[in-house]
């Protein structure tokens, strides 16, 4: 438990009501606010279209169970977490914000630069709270790595790569799942590159430039399973985000090459921190040039990667208690979606794309 966050009474918790079971990593949220009851927020109520999903997570987590969207928003919550399917979040954020209520949505924001607007403006003007669930904003080793950025003491920084992973791909079922549905996801590198786009947002800030190649190489069912973008900051950095989705291993997960020094992050995603860590390097360290000698950042890797994903409760129930700043705001997140689309029409048309290109607005 953070030092910020001090034990909360049963009846000073927030309630919480979940909007839709979809996205797994609401259950590792709602797992640990049970378990720990220290953090003061209690998952009360929950609808999802899907009434199989719905009735068996009411009964896993002792909820009330609410047949419609309208008898959640009536159920006396404190607060809402919004998990559903993707190409839902821009009308169930409509509808829960008019309560003003604080509302956390999990990645990504939107499958389209309209339906993300939908959602900034609704925020707006309720003047809801809001907070965006990506758990590598919170991440220790992420934290620390743009602590030393930010400390100008690795100097100038020259290139950053993310390599993210998951072996969805490989598994026989996923053609079947909702992740895979256009019409509720798009693909998974709109839903899952998403994490590393919104990784190099939040530690560079807002890039000029995309260069990008997404490919389906494995199942013709399962589209754009691997892709490299290239993000362009004027004067520098350059910074790559690899994703492959037909990975069941892997072990280095984020380089950044400094003029004073080099970053190296291990373990850092699903294929690289399911496996044993029998290379003993460690899960982060940097080398600098004026000592030539690697320092390791004492923070261990979780022995899983579902450890990083349950992470992030913590820092939401701190938000939920308003004792800490917004994980990622509406705005932020509306940004790194454009990031994360503009990846597809520089894909389809060959070329560079900037980030202010009215074609992302068509994707």
């Amino acid at each position: 438990m953070s030092d910020s966050l001090l034990p909360v009474t049963r009846d000073d918790a927030v309630r919480v009501g979940i909007l839709g079971f979809a996205h797994g990593h609401v259950n590792a949220y709602c797992n640990v606010w049970r378990d720990r009851p220290e953090l003061g927020v209690r998952v009360v109520a929950a609808w999802d279209h899907d009434a199989e999903r719905l009735r068996a997570n009411a009964e896993n987590y002792g909820l009330q169970a609410c047949p419609t969207v309208e008898a959640l928003l009536d159920a006396g919550v404190d607060a809402f977490v919004v998990a559903s399917e993707t190409s839902m979040h821009a009308d169930l954020v409509e509808r829960a914000a008019p309560a003003g209520k604080p509302i956390v949505v999990q990645k990504p924001l939107a499958l389209t630069m309209q339906q993300a607007d939908r959602i900034v403006a609704a925020v707006e003007r309720a003047q809801a709270p809001f907070t965006m669930a990506w758990q590598m904003r919170v991440d220790p080793q992420n934290v620390r790595i743009k602590e030393l950025l930010q400390s100008g003491e690795m100097g100038k920084v020259l290139q950053v790569r993310r390599r993210h992973a998951l072996a969805t791909h490989l598994w026989p079922t996923f053609v079947n799942l909702w992740h895979n549905k256009p019409v509720l996801n798009r693909d998974i590198w709109a839903d899952d590159a998403a994490h590393p786009i919104d990784f190099i947002h939040w530690l560079l800030g807002e890039p000029e430039t995309v260069t990008a190649e997404i490919e389906t190489l494995l199942d013709p069912r399962v589209v754009n399973d691997n892709g490299i973008a290239i993000y362009r900051y004027p004067g520098g950095p350059l910074a790559e985000v690899v994703c492959s989705f037909t990975c069941g291993a892997h072990e280095n997960t984020t380089e950044v090459v400094c003029e004073k020094g080099t970053i190296i992050q291990n373990y850092g995603d699903g294929p690289s921190n399911e496996w044993p860590h029998t290379h003993g390097a460690e899960g982060l360290k940097w080398w600098k040039t004026d000592t030539r000698t690697w320092t390791n950042s004492g923070i261990p890797s979780p022995a899983g990667h579902g450890m990083r994903i349950a992470g992030l409760a913590e820092p939401l129930a701190e938000w939920l208690h308003g004792k800490r700043e917004p994980v990622a705001t509406a705005e932020d997140a509306r940004f790194s979606l454009r990031m994360t689309l503009a990846c597809y029409v520089s894909s389809r048309k060959g070329r560079r794309v900037r980030l202010d290109d009215p074609a992302i607005d068509s994707v």
